[in-house]
């Protein structure tokens, strides 16, 4: 019934006659809305983040939107938390405030115009966890060599879930194999264990992907015992019993630890991952090999994951279910499980979504929504949103389960329709409008786009077009004479023309045409055909000896309008970062060559259109040895050849000669030019040692012979036998000369100089120049004169210091040089007429002033102004009226100054200063000189201070005025102060004198006392620096002689001796005390033991014999503790015991300490211990000294 009635609808489809394909509506025409980004349907939000759910949609006019939440209205205004984007319905919640749990809803969008309604897909809005792991405390595992053992991992669920990995405390992974390895569930499995498996710090890692987060669980430690040596070992402490009561692990067949038992399930859906394991333990460890039992793998969509523990399959289909079987197998034997896998499907498109319909009025179109699904899905139509049963009626439209037709639309029937199929296993949901419009054709493809092909290619220029009904498309070439069709011509739907295997003669204009009933439309683009890219010299095999240079040639033609870019590779990848390697416009070379450079070497030449690439291969093998190698200088190059002959230039090829085992780094060619300068070598250019051709520029009306000379390592070679002679054909010059200046050596002439060209320059016979020169600024020809054999010319008669415009050119027989450069120059200079006007002096301070002056106009400077000079001198000092001889002082401030510092003046002192002005020529004459007189400043020191008349309590001193008054001395400052016999200052005392005095008296001062003295004189601007003195008082003889040396008294040297004997008694007694008690022998009392070296060990805390205890202090075995008298750990702070010899001890009754132990014996054969003595205690040693004292 179902297919009959698709027929039908395929000849209704016929009888309605044309029907439109989807089109892209421009945006300025009236349009449903489309929605064009959503967020996805199981939408996962980090929740330290603002959520945005998104919600694009364009249509004209622009749509509105609104939204659902739980499938009922959501008043976006309405929540302080949530706002709309402007022109977009894109939601943001703020979660400063709030949890973002709050908003874990369903969220569906709708954005609606005037010509329909467009809905979302549901928006399941869930916030990613990553939570905490539980504590617990994981006992440590004991295992048994050779067992399988399983360390789970348990993650907390978190959404999505996390990514698990083993690492250990050294966040290094843990090394997995085929014994080892991690399960699909994050568990780590071992088929068996091995004493290396024994660590504290197994691991496992959850990292949360969404908040970026990783947490760890506890460690786990795994001991892996091996029973036999351990029962070998502990048999006689353990009274022959094995620690473990499980026989040793003994090789054996594989088990499956997962899956368990035969045979499993499992169901995937269509186009998701599937995965399956099977981990088998066994020993030794098993391999595991997977197989389809109804059929073979589909090899490019398999892979093996954790050494062949998991198969996956991605991209699955219906094809894909079926048994699956893997196989687990050793030498002990083999086990196998089988996994049956139902693919089921949600809904998928067939041919894809329903795609917009544009259409005119009175056309027929169709909305098709094909789709299928695993089980079959239910299909269901809206009309903007609302079920389409519930929509208004249109007769336009009829609706054949997955299809609807429309017949004769007018407008007003524009609408978005909604097509949801959906199953058991998820849904389907896509937007289509119908738009009818009335529009005159539009080609939206660029004018005057130009396309570019390479020759022999396919050519694809573009007519993108719009209007309704649907424009026919058209193409001409060049003129509008006839249409584009057939061979090589292909026209698509769309209006792309097609032109297979393109040709130069295809390039030109085109021309495309659009039409329908209410109008034509054309369209310009051109197409360009290019050559392609080919390389014509490719690279070669080379086997080179280590050490030497490997060259690639990689030789390219391509398309002159293109620009190509050459890339070589290595081995496939990018070329190593190596200064060996050395990449020229069409070579690759590579010095030095070692091991690690073999391999193949490719080189791409690419251009915007095309590429081409070829690839050789280097092999490095090693030098043949020889008796002895021997490194030296290059041998010369041989057969020089000059090709490519032009009128400017040449090729010279040459044949490298033995490098003599050190590469040549470089070629060095050379010329004779023996039409100028026979017997001389000039070098003229260098090319690298890997190259055997140069190109070289020359110069015309030259006579060129070439040689070249090779360099390495060891220096140059001879040089080579020179070429044969080539001559290049005069010609006018090409350069004029540098370095072109005009100065004048009189006040009236100008000397034009430059620096004339080499025969090399001259490009021809009979050189000669052609001076000008004209002034600058006034209108005025250009006066020349023609010299030769010079590289100057003077004129004369010129007027003083005036600019003048310079040019000079170079020319021969055959023509003059290119129009010169103009350069510029001076007149000669003559004295400065006039001076500096309006001098004057401002005094900063005493022994610094500020000269001013205006600058001189530069017509009386005549020259190139050089500075200002000061010339100023020292009239006489202020304190004394006499005239003072001294000599000018000159200062120079170079360039245009009108301004300068006199620094380092004389205080109080009457200064006479001129300003000149200076040129290149010398000074001009002197400004009026004026004078300034510096103010005070503070004094020099004292020229002298003297201490006489010394008393008991007094000294008189006398001083000199300073040398350097610098003003009116004020008076006069005396500070001293005394200095005991270790130079430390005592306080200061100080006095203030008249200026007219230059001695004073210095009373009650401390006799016998030495006295620091600092005397400064002052001006008004202060006190100078001062002049330093030092002196002692006289010594009181009476004092004197009461001083008596107690060293020196009989009384004080007995005391000393007694004291000395005492101590001397005191250390004897002691010494005496100390060996005091003499050896006494202890019979070892303790029989309760035959055998002294063995005490049964407790199973409990493993301690040896019954007098173990848990004390700090134990008594050695052997021994018993006496019942009085002992001596404690706290009773003394250097016992024995802390000394190891024996733990308890008794005194008796001189005083002398016994201690009973048993030591450690020479021999260990017998029961009882041998005699001994122990040296006294400390402690007792003490009491006994103090009771003799």
């Amino acid at each position: 019934m179902m297919e009959r009635r698709r027929m039908d609808v395929a000849l209704l489809m016929l009888v309605l006659g044309h029907l439109a394909a989807a089109l892209e509506v421009p945006l300025d025409l009236p349009q449903p809305p489309t929605i064009t980004h959503q967020s996805p349907q199981d939408y996962i939000i980090d929740p330290r983040e603002n959520i945005i759910i998104h919600c694009e949609a364009k249509g004209n006019p622009h749509p509105s939107f609104s939204w659902t939440r739980n499938g009922t209205h959501f008043d976006v205004d309405e929540d302080p938390n949530v706002t709309m984007k402007p022109n977009s319905g894109t939601l943001v919640v703020d979660i400063n405030r709030v949890k973002a749990e709050q908003y874990e809803c369903v969220y569906q969008c709708t954005a609606r115009n005037s010509h329909g309604t467009a809905v979302s897909n549901n928006i399941v809005v869930r916030q990613s966890r990553s939570p905490l792991w539980s504590k617990q405390k994981i006992k440590p595992i004991v295992i048994q060599e050779g067992v399988s053992l399983v360390l789970p991992c348990r993650p907390p669920a978190g959404l999505p879930p996390p990514i698990i990995f083993w690492m250990d405390n050294y966040f290094q992974k843990l090394p997995q194999s085929s014994r080892v390895s991690q399960s699909l569930n994050g568990d780590l499995y071992f088929s068996n264990v091995l004493r290396e498996d024994s660590r504290n710090d197994y691991i496992c890692y959850a990292r949360f992907p969404y908040t970026q987060t990783i947490q760890q669980k506890q460690p786990i430690s795994v001991k892996v015992l091996n029973m036999d040596a351990i029962n070998d070992t502990m048999a006689a402490f353990y009274n022959d019993t094995d620690l473990f009561r499980e026989d040793p692990a003994d090789e054996r067949k594989p088990t499956f630890l997962i899956p368990s038992g035969p045979f499993s399930s499992k169901t995937v859906l269509r186009g998701q991952v599937l995965e399956m394991e099977c981990i088998a333990e066994g020993l030794p460890t098993p391999e595991i090999s997977w197989t389809k039992v109804s059929g073979d793998l589909p090899t490019k969509r398999t892979s093996f994951l954790h050494h062949q523990r998991a198969l996956r399959i991605v991209n699955v289909s219906e094809s894909d279910a079926g048994d699956y079987r893997c196989v687990a197998r050793n030498q002990m034997g083999m086990v196998h499980h089988t996994i049956h896998i139902t693919v089921k499907a949600a809904p998928y498109w067939i041919t894809g979504p329903p795609r917009n319909l544009v259409l005119a009025p009175g056309e027929n179109g169709v909305l098709t929504c094909r789709a299928s699904g695993t089980p079959k899905p239910s299909i269901t139509w809206a009309m903007n949103g609302i079920p389409i049963e519930n929509s208004p009626q249109d007769p336009s439209r009829k609706v054949e389960d997955d299809t609807i037709i429309f017949a004769d639309v007018q407008i007003g029937s524009s609408a978005v329709y909604q097509c949801n199929v959906s199953n058991n296993y998820g849904y389907l949901m896509s937007n289509a409008f119908i738009n009818v419009l009335s529009e005159p054709p539009r080609v939206l493809t660029a004018s005057n786009k130009v396309y570019q092909v390479i020759k022999n290619h396919r050519a694809l220029i573009d007519c993108s077009s719009f209007g309704s009904p649907i424009p026919e498309i058209t193409w001409f070439k060049e003129t509008r004479t006839s249409t584009l069709d057939g061979y090589p011509y292909i026209i698509h739907d769309n209006g792309t023309l097609v032109i297979d295997g393109a040709q130069a003669n295809n390039s030109g204009k085109y021309t495309c045409v659009a039409t329908n009933i209410f109008g034509i439309y054309e369209n310009h683009v051109y197409l360009e055909v290019k050559e392609s890219t080919r390389i014509v010299k490719q690279p070669e095999y080379k086997e080179v000896r280590r050490g030497r240079s490997a060259v690639f040639e990689c030789k390219v033609i391509h398309d002159p309008s293109l620009i190509p870019t050459m890339t070589w590779l290595k081995d496939g990848g990018e070329l190593p970062d190596d200064e060996r390697l050395i990449v020229d416009s069409d070579s690759l070379t590579i010095t030095d060559v070692t091991e690690s450079d073999a391999g193949v070497y490719t080189c791409i030449m690419n251009t915007t259109l095309d590429q081409d690439s070829a690839s050789a291969e280097l092999t490095v093998v090693e030098a043949t040895p020889t008796p002895a190698v021997v490194y030296e200088r290059p041998d010369p190059p041989t057969d020089l050849e000059l090709t490519d002959q032009k009128k400017k230039s040449v090729q010279l090829t040459w044949t490298p000669g033995d490098e003599h085992n050190s590469p040549i780094q470089k070629f060095l060619i050379q010329y004779e030019d023996s039409l100028h300068h026979r017997n001389q070598w000039h070098n003229l250019t260098e090319v690298s040692g890997t190259k055997t051709t140069a190109h070289l520029k020359l110069s015309p009306y030259v006579h060129y012979t070439f040689r070249v000379v090779a360099i390495n390592a060891f220096g140059f070679s001879n040089p080579s036998s020179p070429s044969r002679l080539f001559k290049t054909e005069a010609a006018a010059p090409d350069e004029n000369p540098t370095g072109v200046h005009g100065f004048g050596t009189e006040h009236d002439n100008l000397v034009i100089s430059w620096k004339p060209l080499s025969a090399l320059q001259s490009n021809g016979p009979g050189l000669h120049y052609k001076v000008m020169w004209r002034q600058k600024s006034v209108d005025s020809d250009w006066t020349t004169v023609t010299v030769a054999n010079k590289s100057k010319f003077v004129v004369s008669g010129t007027p003083t210091f005036v600019p003048y415009e310079l040019k000079v050119q170079a020319v021969n027989d055959h023509g003059a040089g290119p129009e010169p450069a103009i350069a510029h120059g001076y007149s000669g200079e003559d004295l400065p007429l006039a001076a500096p006007e309006h001098v004057q002096a401002i005094v900063l301070n005493s022994t610094v002033t500020e000269v001013h002056w205006d600058p001189l106009p530069s017509k009386f400077i005549r020259g190139h102004l050089k500075g200002y000079k000061v010339y100023y001198w020292r009239e006489r000092s202020l304190h004394k009226h006499n005239p003072h001889h001294a000599e000018k002082q000159i200062l120079t401030f170079s360039g245009n100054h009108s301004r300068g510092i006199l620094p380092g003046l004389h205080p109080f002192s009457a200064y006479l200063f001129n300003v000149r002005v200076f040129n290149g020529k010398g000074e001009g004459p002197p400004s009026p000189t004026r004078q300034f007189e510096t103010p005070e400043g503070v004094p020099g020191a004292p020229t002298s201070l003297i201490v006489t008349e010394l008393n008991l309590d007094s000294l008189t001193l006398e001083w000199n005025p300073p040398h350097a008054h610098n003003g009116r001395i004020t008076g006069y400052t005396l500070r001293y102060q005394p200095v005991n016999n270790s130079n430390e200052l005592g306080p200061v005392e100080e006095v203030e004198l008249p200026a007219n005095e230059t001695s004073f008296i210095l009373s009650n001062l401390k006799y016998s006392t030495r006295y620091k003295f600092y005397l400064n004189a002052k001006t008004i601007r202060g006190a100078g620096p001062a002049i330093s003195q030092e002196a002692v008082t006289i010594v009181d003889e009476a004092v004197a002689s009461r001083q008596v040396d107690i060293a020196t008294q009989g009384w004080f040297i007995g005391l000393m001796c007694a004291i000395a004997l005492l101590i001397l008694i005191l250390l004897i007694i002691c010494f005496i005390q100390r060996n005091k008690g003499g050896k006494y022998p202890v019979k070892e009392k303790e029989d309760a033991h035959t055998d002294p070296e063995f005490q049964p060990m407790k199973d409990d805390d493993c301690t040896f014999g019954e007098y173990s205890d848990n004390e700090d202090h134990k008594p050695l075995k052997g021994s018993r503790t006496p019942s009085s008298g002992t001596v404690k750990r706290d009773d003394s702070d250097d016992s024995l015991v802390d000394y190891g010899e024996g733990g308890d001890g008794q005194f008796n009754e001189d005083g002398s300490f016994i201690g009973q132990y048993s030591g450690k014996s020479a021999s260990r054969d017998t029961a009882e211990g041998h005699e001994s003595s122990e040296a006294p205690s400390p402690t007792n040693a003490m009491n006994s000294l103090n009771s003799f004292v």
